[in-house]
């Protein structure tokens, strides 16, 4: 028994609103931070639902674990949806905390649940092609999603909250695509005890470092082009730049662990990362500009879908949910720990050159681990 075609795409689908949770709002920063009260917080709009990810991530773990993997996604779209536009009539540092923190919660459910119904339908090659494809998924979800997040905060800073209406769109797809009996699953790889082995727990790290790298683009990046003179528009469009380097990388990275090795193929990611930020760092025109996103998108593409794939194959039919949890959670650390960038005291192209540092020891790092 095998998903559909539609189904595939559904799952392909629900995997946007992974980076959208954050990312809707980037573009729009300035504008919509003033709005809702929080000019003095404007970052933390996009930092916050990682807190709630890293708070709620564990519950949806057990969530996936005890009533299903299809179940605990409706739940979290739910939330999702509602949360998300919900954000429109909050205001002031408290309820737009707590709204965010809650729809980073509801993110991390849709997150874990989606990748483990791909974990339940798909084995060996043809699930590392298919969460290749959740990668690149998500980074196409970028490039629509901050895409179309610049021109509509232009428009009004209400706008780009109605993004959030795609969960509607995939409780539908859902609903029609993915069935409500769950095959049986194959076990996979390493120990069932509730114990994160030295295996994953390397793969984790390695998740909190490849993602602070590159969500930290996204925090400096909207502040650092308004200096250069660049529109909250054309933001949008080299932020959705970004993460269109990030689809095209997510497609070939399966080619790559395949000619030479997972180990290989991190190495090149946080490469890649340190590249993008010792660029970005001193860059003053779009051309170079241009080639930074070149970097940061294969930074990306080389690192988290290799990384979501590793979790599944580190893990057993028992504890599944609870492994994508503790992705997840690991994820959504990266995106939070990048909120004290704000509290560095350099500027824009300081934070480039203090990340680009990072990611030169991470790639050292990652040569001198266990595969």
């Amino acid at each position: 028994m095998q998903l559909s075609r539609f189904g595939e795409i559904t799952l392909l689908v629900i995997s946007m609103l992974t980076i959208m949770v954050g990312a809707v709002l980037a573009p729009g920063l300035n504008s919509i931070a003033p709005a809702l009260g929080v000019s003095k917080f404007a970052p933390l709009l996009i930092t916050l639902p990682a807190l709630g990810a890293i708070l709620f991530a564990a519950f949806f773990g057990k969530l996936i674990d005890s009533i299903g993997a299809r179940k605990t996604l409706v739940i979290a779209l739910w939330g999702y949806l509602l949360l998300g536009i919900g954000g429109i009539w909050v205001y002031g540092p408290l309820w737009v905390s707590i709204d965010r923190i809650l729809l980073g919660g509801f993110a991390a459910g849709v997150m874990a649940s989606g990748t483990a119904i791909i974990s339940q339908w798909y084995h060996g090659k043809a699930r590392l092609s298919v969460i290749a494809k959740q990668g690149m998924a998500i980074e196409l979800g970028g490039v629509i999603i901050l895409f179309l997040g610049g021109l509509l905060s232009e428009i009004d800073w209400r706008a780009p909250f109605l993004l959030y209406g795609l969960a509607l769109v995939c409780l539908v797809l859902t609903a029609i695509s993915i069935p409500r009996k769950e095959p049986e699953t194959q076990p996979v790889t390493l120990s069932e005890s509730g114990q994160i082995n030295e295996s994953l727990r390397s793969v984790l790290i390695n998740a909190v470092l490849a993602m602070s790298l590159f969500f930290s683009m996204f925090i400096t990046l909207p502040s650092h082009l308004g200096d250069l003179g660049y529109s909250e528009a054309e933001t949008g469009y080299l932020l959705s730049f970004i993460s269109l380097m990030a689809v095209l990388s997510a497609l070939v990275m399966p080619h790559i662990v395949n000619a030479k090795s997972e180990k290989v193929t991190l190495f090149l990611a946080f490469i890649s990362f340190a590249a993008a930020h010792a660029i970005f760092a001193i860059a003053e025109s779009t051309s170079l500009l241009v080639v930074a996103s070149l970097f940061a998108g294969t930074g990306f593409g080389f690192s988290i879908p290799l990384l979501n794939h590793a979790t599944v194959e580190r893990s057993s039919d028992t504890n599944m949910g609870r492994n994508l949890a503790w992705f997840a959670m690991a994820v959504f650390s990266g995106q939070f720990l990048t909120s004290a960038l704000e509290f560095l005291p350099v500027t824009d192209s300081g934070v480039f050159t203090v990340c680009g540092a990072i990611a030169v020891l991470c790639s050292v790092y990652v040569m001198k681990t266990k595969a």
